[in-house]
This record gives structure tokens, sequence and C-alpha cells, in this order.
């Protein structure tokens, strides 16, 4: 069996880098660089296919890491866990429905979804960063 050990650390590491893209972008559109915006939008996208491709395998291949927490920071992590999971399904369709409307040329459709899926987008991002470093570097267990 190989080791995939340091799969959890990329999958942070690519949220991080769609975090920091979807800010850059947002800060692009918001002084009107609307070709560094599509740039920054289009890296947030790819980093988070990446991620989720690379997320899917590894748990897929290694299965669950069991929380080792205890106490208070246990019912935080769940429910850090479960808000992450809900907003992560729900900015799929989001998202591609941004993009799709950006790329047709509707950039009025495109903002009206873009105002929901920015925020729900940066708080996967940066929440899955949280979840990975509560999993793997908050707790051990000897």
């Amino acid at each position: 069996m190989s080791d995939y050990s340091w799969l959890p650390s990329l999958n942070a590491g690519l949220n991080a880098t769609a975090a920091l893209f979807l800010c850059a972008g947002f800060a692009c559109i918001r002084t009107g660089r609307v070709g560094a915006h599509r740039a920054c939008m289009l890296g947030a996208f790819t980093s988070s296919v990446l991620f989720l491709c690379s997320y899917l395998f590894y748990h897929w291949m290694h299965g669950s890491t069991p929380f080792a927490g205890t106490g208070w920071v246990r019912p935080f992590y769940f429910g850090l866990l479960l808000s992450h999971t809900v907003l992560a399904a729900v900015v799929v369709p989001l998202a591609l429905t941004a993009l799709w409307r950006a790329a047709r040329g509707d950039f009025q459709a495109h903002r009206r979804v873009a105002r929901w899926a920015l925020p729900i987008w940066l708080y996967v991002s940066v929440t899955g960063v949280t979840v990975y470093w509560m999993l793997y570097h908050g707790y051990r267990t000897a």
C-alpha cells in the first residue's frame, strides 16, 4: 500500500490557494481590473477542482481520519465541519453558474450570483484549511 499521508497537506494548500485567488479576484474587480479578476477567478476554480480531485482520491485510498480532540473543541470541530461540508455542496452550483454567466458575457446575472458565491466559496476554502489544521496538527494522539 502506498503512502498518501502528504495529500492532506496538499489539499490544505490548494484550499489556501483558492482563498488567496478569491480575495485577489475580489480586489481586482473592485478596482476595475477585469482581466486580472478573470485570471484570479479561473485560478480559484482550478485550485478548487484540483483540491476536489485530490481529496476524493485520498479518501478513496485512505478512508477517513477520526478527530482526536476532546472537550469543548470536539463540538466546535464537528460544527465547523458540518457547516463546511454543507456549504461546499451549496457553492458548487453557485460557482459554476457564476462562471458560466461570466463566460457568456451576462455580467449583470454573473454579479447577482457572485454576491452569494464569493463569500460562501471563501468560507469553504478557509474552513477547509482550519479543519485540516485541527484534524492533522491540532490534536495528536500518542
